[in-house]
C-alpha cells in the first residue's frame, strides 16, 4: 500500500495587505520542504499531517511526502506559489493507492476563492477513483468542490487547536478502513448564513463549546466523522461562514439528519456568536485596576484586532500607545513586527539606548482608519535569531521562527520586536528571550484565541483591547462585497428555525438566502 501524505495550509484574510509568496510557506526563509525533508520536518509534530504520518507508518504503508507547505495567515496566496504547491502534490499522485492531505479550508489565491477545492478537482482528474482523506481547520469556509472531490473530511474540534494531530489520525484511519473494504464513506454537508465572530468561537466558551461537545458525541456514536466549521469571517468570499460536514458508513440519510441538527443548533445560538465592543481607553484602565487586586499571574491585555494568525500585520501600535500613555509598569509586549526597527537595534547593540519609529508601516487599504508609527526610546536588552521549540499544548515540538528579534526596554515596558510573523501561543515567545512572562504584572499579546492554550491558565485576568487592524471584530469597519447576502449579523435575519427559513435541497436555496448546501458521496 502506497500513500501520499502532504500539506497545503493557509488561512487567507482577503483584507490583509501582508503578501503570501512561496517563501512564506517555508518559515519566510526558503521554499517549503519537499520529499524526505518534508517527512522529517513534520514527523512527530502536533499537526494534522503528523497524525496522518503516524497512522500510515503504523500500518506499514509506503509513504511519499511531496511537500509540506504551511504559511501563517496573510493576504491572498500568490498564484505562482499556489501552482507550485499543487503541482508538487498532483505530480506525485500517479501510482499511489490513497492520498492524505492536511489542508486549511480557507485558502484564497489571487485568482481563486476556493484553493483547496481546485486542488482536489485536479487530483480527481488525474486519479479519478483514488480515495482522498482531508483534514481541515475549524475555520474552513466550506465549498462544494471540497466535499465532492474528497472521500472523507475531518475537522478540528478545538479552538485553540490542540487536536490537530488527532484530526489527522481520524482522517487517516477512515481512509485505511476504506482501502481495506471495511467502510464505504458518504458525506453530507451544508452551511448557515452566518459569520460568527472569531472572538466568540473559542471551544472553552459558550456557544461553540456546546456545539463541539455535541459534534464529538455524534461522531463517537453515529458517524465516521462529524465536523462543524465556525468559518473564517475575514475572507470576503461567497461561502465564508459556518458549515457542517458529516461522513457516515453508507448512510446518507443519517449524515443529512446529523448535519441538519447541528446547523439548527448553531442558528439558534447565532446571537451568542456576536462580539460586543468596548473602547480601548476603558479596557487599558480596567487592566490597571485589575492588577491592583489579589491573585497571581499577569493581567493580559489582548490586542485582538491585530493577530497575525488571522492575517493581521502585527505592526499596529494603538494598544501599545495607550499602555504607554497610561504609564502601566512591568509590561512585556509580544510583539511588534518591524524588521527595519530590528536592524536598527542590531546596529545599536545590546545595552545601548536608541529611539526607533516602531510599527505602522503597512497600509491597510481595506480600513478607513490606519495605524501609525510610534516613536519609542529605550535600551536594547536582547538580540536573538528568534528560533525556539514549542513546548506547550499547541503544535508541540514545532520550531517557531520569529526571525531576527530584539527586545526594546523603556524601563516600564519591554517590547519584543520581530522580523517574521508569529502569534504568541507559547511561553517560548518570552522565555527564549530571557523574559519570564509569569512574573510580569502585564502582558500585551497580539492574539485572539490561541493564546488561551498556554496563557489563559496562568493569567490573573484577561482584558480584550479593541485596537486597529484587519482582524477587527467590528464588521462595520470592513467592506463585504462578495460574501452571500443576506447573512447574519451583517443583515437582520430573524427566522427562529434555520430549517424553515433556509431550505436545504441539495443545491441552491431560495434567492433571498443564497446559502449553498447539499450532499456528496464518493466514490
Amino acid at each position: 500500500m502506497k500513500l501520499l501524505v502532504a500539506m497545503m495550509s493557509h488561512e487567507t484574510n482577503t483584507f490583509s495587505p501582508v503578501p503570501t509568496p512561496l517563501v512564506r510557506f517555508g518559515n519566510g526563509r526558503q521554499n517549503p520542504p519537499e520529499n524526505a525533508a518534508a517527512r522529517h520536518e513534520i514527523s512527530g509534530r502536533a499537526l494534522a499531517m503528523g497524525g496522518m504520518l503516524s497512522v500510515a507508518e503504523a500500518a506499514g504503508a509506503e509513504i511519499i511526502t511531496p511537500i509540506a507547505a504551511g504559511a501563517p495567515p496573510s493576504g491572498p496566496v500568490d498564484d505562482d506559489a499556489y501552482q507550485y504547491i499543487c503541482d508538487a502534490i498532483v505530480n506525485a499522485a500517479g501510482d499511489c493507492d490513497g492520498i492524505l492531505l492536511e489542508l486549511h479550508g480557507a485558502m484564497v489565491t489571487q485568482s481563486l476563492e476556493d484553493g483547496e477545492g481546485a486542488l482536489l478537482e485536479r487530483l480527481r482528474l488525474a486519479r479519478p477513483g483514488i480515495p482522498v482523506g482531508v483534514a481541515l481547520d475549524m475555520h474552513a469556509n466550506l465549498y462544494p468542490a471540497m466535499v465532492e472531490n474528497a472521500s472523507v473530511i475531518t475537522g478540528f474540534q478545538t479552538y485553540p487547536h490542540v487536536d490537530m494531530f488527532q484530526t489527522g489520525e481520524r482522517a487517516a484511519r477512515i481512509l485505511l478502513r476504506m482501502l481495506n473494504g471495511e467502510v464505504n464513506p458518504v458525506m453530507a454537508w451544508g452551511n448557515c448564513p452566518m459569520l460568527p465572530h472569531v472572538m466568540r468561537q473559542g471551544t472553552d466558551d459558550f456557544p461553540n463549546k456546546k456545539l463541539q461537545q455535541r459534534v464529538a458525541e455524534l461522531e463517537r456514536r453515529e458517524a465516521l466523522a462529524v465536523s462543524l466549521f465556525t468559518g473564517f469571517p475575514h475572507a470576503d468570499i461567497r461561502n465564508a461562514g459556518l458549515s457542517v460536514v458529516v461522513t457516515t458508513d453508507d448512510d446518507l440519510a443519517r449524515a443529512e439528519a446529523i448535519r441538519d441538527e447541528l446547523l439548527e443548533m448553531a442558528w439558534k445560538d447565532r446571537e451568542k456568536f456576536v462580539y460586543k465592543l468596548k473602547p480601548l481607553q476603558d479596557s487599558v484602565t480596567e487592566a490597571a485596576h485589575l492588577a491592583l487586586g489579589s491573585g497571581d499571574g499577569p493581567v493580559i491585555l489582548l490586542d485582538h484586532y491585530d493577530n497575525t494568525a488571522s492575517g493581521g500585520t502585527m505592526d499596529t501600535t494603538e494598544v501599545l500607545e495607550e499602555i504607554l500613555r497610561q504609564e502601566l509598569e512591568d509590561v512585556a509586549v509580544f510583539g511588534i513586527y518591524d524588521p527595519q526597527a530590528v536592524q536598527e537595534m542590531v546596529a545599536a547593540g545590546v545595552g545601548n539606548e536608541i529611539t526607533v519609529s516602531l510599527g505602522g508601516k503597512f497600509f491597510m487599504d481595506a480600513l478607513a482608519v490606519q495605524s501609525h508609527p510610534l516613536e519609542v526610546t529605550g535600551k536594547v536588552r536582547v538580540i536573538s535569531d528568534g528560533d525556539f521549540i514549542v513546548t506547550g499544548p499547541m503544535s508541540t515540538g514545532s520550531t517557531l521562527s520569529m526571525g531576527t528579534t530584539a527586545v526594546l526596554d523603556t524601563g516600564k515596558v519591554q517590547i519584543i520586536v520581530i522580523s517574521q510573523h508569529v502569534e504568541p501561543y507559547d511561553l517560548g515567545c518570552f522565555t527564549s528571550l530571557g523574559i519570564d512572562p509569569l512574573r510580569k504584572r502585564f502582558l500585551m499579546l497580539k492574539s485572539r484565541i490561541h493564546y488561551r492554550a498556554t496563557f489563559r491558565p496562568v493569567a490573573r485576568a484577561i482584558v480584550e483591547c479593541a485596537g486597529v487592524g484587519v482582524c477587527t471584530s467590528d464588521y462595520s469597519q470592513l467592506r463585504f462585497e462578495n460574501v452571500r447576502r443576506p447573512i447574519f449579523p451583517l443583515d437582520n435575519l430573524n427566522s427562529d428555525s434555520f430549517a424553515e427559513g433556509f431550505p436545504r435541497d441539495g443545491g441552491r436555496s431560495s434567492p433571498a438566502c443564497q446559502a449553498d448546501s447539499g450532499s456528496g458521496a464518493w466514490p
